[in-house]
């Protein structure tokens, strides 16, 4: 257990060593960000190991969901750094004139807090402190301790590879992580739920610490399944994205809207491809994820039985293990209170429309909370675009599910309720940088155009002159 002392002793030992600007020099932070990545695959079956003690992750899951992209999000950053960290000149313009040059430094924000969450312990701890080492900060991380055994092994993990100074894990539970927050930072990022989002921010304020959040969609990410779509294809792909982490992705579809005069035939092509990935007996498979914890289990369980009326498929489940089976409800209501909230479960409640009546369905989900993702099967291209241009959500696809997350060289996260800020790549290194505009003065040629007087036989001069400077 960490004392309020020792955490503020760790943060100010980070900060001490900001100062001495160590940090800034890009070639050191490219050897750190090496160094982060030769450790990453020294180490692969330690991370597939924890992974599977806290999650029952098979050995290829572990690789595909954490493990590899740490090293794509590594070998992104080390090849682009050189080009995102350089000064940017600019021509000041004529109302500066003669000091006509203005430079924008790629500045760190100093140091960091890392607050990752259970569900990809791995991933979004390195692949955030990518993002923290490339801007140059230091980072202090807290990690999960729903996930104990990943949150053990990163210890021992960042202890081996970075001094304290620099990068320091911290463990523990809440308790800890509110005494993290006391302190004063220069950047946050957090990814978690939204109720936990707000208290960060609210502890954020009070050293009004810039802060990004990463957030699951508050009332749930909803998939559209329109009634011209590939209805073979779209019950694989959400099958596979279901059964991935046994539903426990921020991004994960929460509900189906699927156009009832096609309803029949997709739910018959979801059920069959669910048993095609996993197997008749879920539950028992080595291949599919448990539930993070007891609680978690028997959350989903209880939901699970309050609709025991409607599972069109699964509906059981093993507490020993923590694996509940795939499970889909049918027919539920838009406006039921499973649908309005994120389940981060293997429940997929599944909501007919008439499709004619599209534009209504639209509007509920306009009308509640933004989700992080948004996913649209249909053939009607004209439609899909015009939705994913128009409503507010964090990333999505068309035809697909979660892949838009892998698109090197683009942005990820929320807005509003589902997050703020954003990461991957080049847009992590802004995340972890502000952008500092420093013009070079000259000393000669300086005219008397912005001093005063302004009036009288001035007056006419100088207003002529600022006119056309504007342009």
């Amino acid at each position: 257990m960490y004392t309020e002392n020792e955490i503020h002793s760790i943060v100010e030992a980070q900060r001490t060593f900001f100062r001495s600007g160590k940090t800034l020099d890009l070639k050191w932070r490219i050897a750190q960000l090496k160094r982060l990545k030769a450790a990453v695959i020294a180490h692969e079956s330690e991370f597939v190991a924890a992974l599977r003690e806290d999650l029952g992750r098979s050995t290829v899951e572990a690789y595909l969901c954490d493990v590899g992209p740490i090293i794509v999000e590594i070998n992104e950053t080390l090849r682009g750094l050189k080009k995102w960290a350089k000064p940017e000149r600019h021509f000041s313009g004529l109302m500066c004139f003669p000091s006509t040059v203005t430079t924008v430094y790629k500045m760190p924000y100093g140091v960091s807090l890392i607050i990752s969450p259970f569900n990809f312990p791995m991933l979004l701890t390195l692949g955030m402190l990518t993002a923290s080492i490339a801007g140059g900060n230091t980072a202090v991380i807290k990690t999960s301790s729903k996930s104990s055994a990943s949150t053990a092994f990163l210890k021992r993990f960042i202890a081996e590879i970075f001094p304290p100074e620099y990068v320091t894990l911290i463990d523990g539970g809440h308790d800890v992580a509110d005494l993290c927050l006391a302190q004063r930072f220069d950047k946050i990022f957090y990814t978690g739920s939204p109720a936990v989002g707000r208290h960060v921010l609210t502890e954020a304020a009070k050293n009004l610490t810039s802060t990004a959040l990463e957030l699951g969609g508050e009332t749930g990410n909803w998939c559209i399944v329109r009634k011209d779509a590939d209805l073979h294809d779209a019950a694989r792909k959400i099958a596979f994205f279901k059964l991935c982490n046994a539903g426990q992705i921020c991004i994960n579809v929460n509900q189906i809207a699927v156009a009832e005069e096609v309803a029949d035939a997709f739910l018959k092509e979801l059920k069959a491809e669910f048993t095609r990935q996993i197997g008749e007996d879920p539950t028992h498979s080595h291949e599919y994820p448990k539930l993070i914890t007891d609680a978690a289990y028997d959350k989903c369980a209880r939901l699970a039985e309050e609709y025991r009326d409607r599972i069109i498929f699964g509906g059981d489940g093993d507490r020993e293990n923590r694996r509940f089976a795939p499970t889909v409800i049918y027919p539920v209501d838009k406006k039921e209170s499973i649908v309005q909230h994120e389940l981060f479960c293997p429940l997929l409640p599944v909501v007919p429309y008439n499709d004619s009546e599209i534009n209504d369905l639209l509007e509920t989900v306009a009308d509640r909370e933004h989700p992080l993702a948004l996913y649209v099967f249909t053939k009607d291209m004209k439609w899909a675009k015009r939705v994913m241009q128009t409503m507010q959500y964090g990333g999505g696809c068309i035809n697909e599910v979660c892949i838009h997350m892998m698109v090197k060289g683009v942005p990820f996260n929320g807005t509003g309720h589902s997050g703020m800020g954003a990461y991957h790549g080049e847009w992590g290194f802004r995340e972890f940088t502000h952008p500092s505009t420093v013009l070079r003065g000259r000393t000669r040629f300086n005219l008397p155009l912005r001093e005063h007087p302004y009036g009288g036989k001035y007056e006419k001069t100088k207003m002529s002159l600022l006119k056309k400077f504007e342009k």
